[in-house]
């Protein structure tokens, strides 16, 4: 062996040592923001609250005394938090339907449209960029704001000549249900319809061109038997999702009908997590609303383990 050879094996070493020394700090510092982030804003505020819902603590996000399962017995035992699951679960029943026939329609609307799809595609997407807080605040100040020149007021003028309707101050009969449920359709529609577009464009079209040739004809007949199988796995992730976020309702529920709502509508729409935000910084009993967010992510992923269960999800397809 000669010289260089000894040096190279001498050197080589080293130089791959400090390549992989390298490597790894970069790693960290490209992803040591997004981990401490994650254990900042995620992990460790998940694990404090559940210390919490174990303690009693009134006024303060210190544990002061341990109480078992004294929190979520009280929960239970609150006849406005059983309301309030009865309500978001009503309002899931509805949602989630509605929402999956509309997004469906649309990308199927939107996928048949050709040149002008990439237009149509953009205009129902962009109420997914507005916020729930300055949608709501839109629905509930000028769309049904009550008022005779208010939007929906002025539609039914037109058309019937039928007094102004209070929205969202009429509990009996519900008005502000049409309020709260028009502006999620108006805010998910376009989200869930470029994921139905995305599963429906990966169809090969050859399978339709052979449904015709052995006498399908186009319409209802070829979705059902075609499009409607072919996007079984799309179908069940929306689904799943929206029965997610139907579950997490907040923003439109606190937005429309915090303030100037009768006290009768409130309490009749008010789901979980409003009812979780006023026990936890309105009354200042953190242990009990810490107890409760527990609870709704624990039936949120019965419900979501429930429908993959049901639907196959994930399940390979017979050959």
């Amino acid at each position: 062996m000669t010289t260089h050879d000894l040096t190279e094996t001498a050197v080589t070493p080293p130089s791959r040592s400090n390549k992989k020394r390298r490597e790894t700090i970069e790693f960290w510092l490209f992803v040591g923001p997004l981990v401490l982030g994650l254990l900042a804003f995620v992990y460790i505020p998940i694990f404090w609250g559940l210390i919490l819902s174990f303690f009693r603590a009134r006024n303060s996000v210190t544990p002061t005394e341990f109480v078992g399962l004294e929190n979520y017995t009280e929960l239970f035992g609150d006849p406005r938090f059983i309301d309030s699951l009865q309500t978001v679960i009503i309002f899931a029943l509805f949602i989630v339907p509605v929402t999956f026939a509309l997004s469906l329609g649309l990308a199927m609307l939107v996928n048949n449209a050709g040149l002008n799809s990439g237009f149509f595609r953009t205009i129902f997407f962009i109420p997914t960029a507005c916020s729930y807080v300055v949608a709501s605040l839109i629905w509930k100040t000028s769309l049904f704001n009550g008022l005779p020149s208010g939007f929906a007021n002025n539609i039914l003028w037109i058309i019937n000549e039928i007094n102004p309707i209070a929205w969202i101050n009429t509990a009996d009969p519900p008005y502000y249900w049409l309020v709260l449920v028009t502006v999620r359709l108006w805010l998910q529609s376009g989200f869930y319809m470029i994921i139905f577009l995305a599963g429906l464009q990966e169809i090969p079209r050859t399978i339709y061109e052979a449904a015709m040739v052995d006498g399908a004809k186009p319409g209802f007949q070829t979705f059902r038997n075609i499009t409607f199988p072919l996007l079984r796995n799309t179908s069940i992730s929306v689904t799943l999702l929206l029965f997610i976020e139907a579950f997490q309702a907040f923003d439109e529920f606190r937005n429309i009908l915090a303030t100037g709502g009768s006290s009768g509508t409130q309490i009749l729409a008010r789901p979980p997590l409003v009812y979780l935000y006023n026990v936890a910084f309105q009354d200042q009993n953190y242990g009990r609303g810490a107890a409760g967010a527990f609870v709704i992510a624990a039936l949120i992923m019965v419900v979501t383990i429930v429908q993959g269960r049901l639907f196959g999800f994930g399940r390979r397809e017979h050959q």
